[in-house]
């Protein structure tokens, strides 16, 4: 199996990567121009551009459908992307959790690519995989290469030109056509569910240990989707119990001693049930690009893709992406407390309409999910969410948040629902 992030014997450059790589598929790379690095320093993004060797391998990529062509200087080229990783200097403590959590992810993001989306339907827009370091084994000059994590995709932007702003709120038409895609992905990742949740990764400290002891290591996408999570953010969960309003999330509630936000992460923990799928992990607006219509969306960005529940993903869209007026029509500002709104109701009963219409399970059976669930689902996520938020930093619909969660922290049902599935499903 191979050992992710190996430092190679010799430095090679990006463009000398994507060259072998493309050589693989009867490729030759054209041009390449870095784009950005990485978050942290951890490697970087390159806008690359590709041409055939023969007219039969050019013909089988158009037809497929799944890279576009474009005329320049050079002729008639593929637009591509090129993923390098090339991690800064391992950290006097090489076990950190955020460095661990870097390394994986973009292992996690690369079987994602090459193994998962082939499998989306169309209605899923994402950059397809045209090359990967990946078992890469036997294929020429792959020797060069041994240690490296790059991945070459499918560049989105020809067809999504608009791209989506870091902090930005999103317009009415571009939040449902998120919903939308969004919907499609759930529905359609829900059938590739893997049966068993042993080749999946647990949190990074967890995953390290396993694998230093020999054990079977988790190789596809995460067991639980996102980085926020409370099994691995304990730190701040300390750090939330000084919080002055907040730190009653992490108060004893039951005879166990857990605590509301331990409670609610439990409940979200993946254990196999229908309703669990695959989720993007981290939904916000920088993360998709958009037609110029603004219609239709399509995501990146996979490093955190993993098993949860679907209204993860909506948690985070909608405190940090959505138009604070189409969840409310509160008009004299945000009141202290607040229950679900209309126009909140309304962008989630149309994610839910959209979900059901072929949400299957790995064997074709479809799978019932019920609108009070889902709305039960919802809160303990938004909860999940506050939990995070207030320990790291609040940003987006701050205010929108805290006083849905009041609401809901409030709600004796919610608390009773929540400690009946935790005894019913730990």
């Amino acid at each position: 199996m191979r050992h992710a992030h190996v430092p190679s014997s010799k430095a090679i450059e990006p463009e000398r990567v994507a060259a072998i790589m493309l050589s693989w598929h009867d490729l030759e790379l054209v041009s390449s121009r870095r784009l950005q690095k990485l978050w942290a320093g951890y490697g970087y993004i390159y806008e690359i551009t590709a041409r055939a060797t023969n007219d039969q391998i050019k013909a089988d990529l158009i037809k497929a459908g799944r890279v576009d062509v474009i005329n320049d200087h050079d002729g008639e080229v593929f637009p591509l992307i090129l993923k390098f990783i090339a991690p800064p200097p391992t950290p006097s403590d090489a076990q950190d959790e955020g460095h661990l959590r870097k390394l994986m992810s973009y292992d996690v993001e690369q079987y994602f690519y090459n193994s998962v989306v082939p499998y989306l339907e169309d209605e899923t827009p994402v950059a397809h995989c045209v090359a990967t370091t990946h078992n890469s084994y036997g294929k020429p000059d792959a020797e060069l290469l041994e240690g490296l994590t790059a991945t070459i995709m499918t560049d989105l932007r020809p067809r999504y030109p608009v791209a989506g702003e870091k902090r930005s709120e999103l317009n009415e038409q571009q939040v449902y056509a998120a919903l939308n895609w969004l919907s499609n992905f759930h529905r359609t990742s829900r059938k590739l569910v893997p049966g068993n949740l042993d080749e999946l990764l647990l949190p990074p400290s967890e995953e390290a240990k396993r694998r230093l002891a020999g054990q079977a290591w988790g190789t596809k996408l995460w067991l639980n989707g996102g980085y926020t999570y409370l099994a691995t953010r304990r730190t701040e969960y300390a750090a939330l119990a000084e919080d002055e309003e907040w730190s009653s999330l992490c108060t004893p509630v039951g005879p166990d001693g857990q605590s509301v936000a331990e409670l609610a992460a439990n409940f979200l923990t993946t254990r196999g049930r229908e309703y669990e799928t695959l989720i993007h992990g981290d939904v916000k607006s920088e993360n998709l690009f958009m037609t110029k219509s603004g219609r239709e969306v399509a995501f990146y960005d996979f490093q955190y893709i993993g098993l949860g529940l679907g209204v993860c993903d909506l948690a985070k869209l909608f405190t940090c992406s959505v138009p604070q007026d189409l969840l409310t029509d509160a008009e004299n500002g945000v009141p202290s407390r607040l229950r679900m709104d209309k126009g909140e109701e309304k962008l989630l009963k149309f994610y839910h309409a959209k979900l059901l219409k072929g949400f299957l399970d790995p064997q074709g059976n479809y799978v019932p999910y019920e609108w009070d669930d889902l709305v039960r689902h919802w809160e303990t996520a938004l909860v999940d969410w506050l939990r995070f938020q207030a320990s790291w930093g609040f940003w987006g619909n701050t205010d929108w948040l805290e006083a849905r969660c009041r609401s809901i922290l409030e709600d004796r049902n919610w608390r009773d629902w929540l400690q009946t599935n935790q005894i019913a499903q730990s």
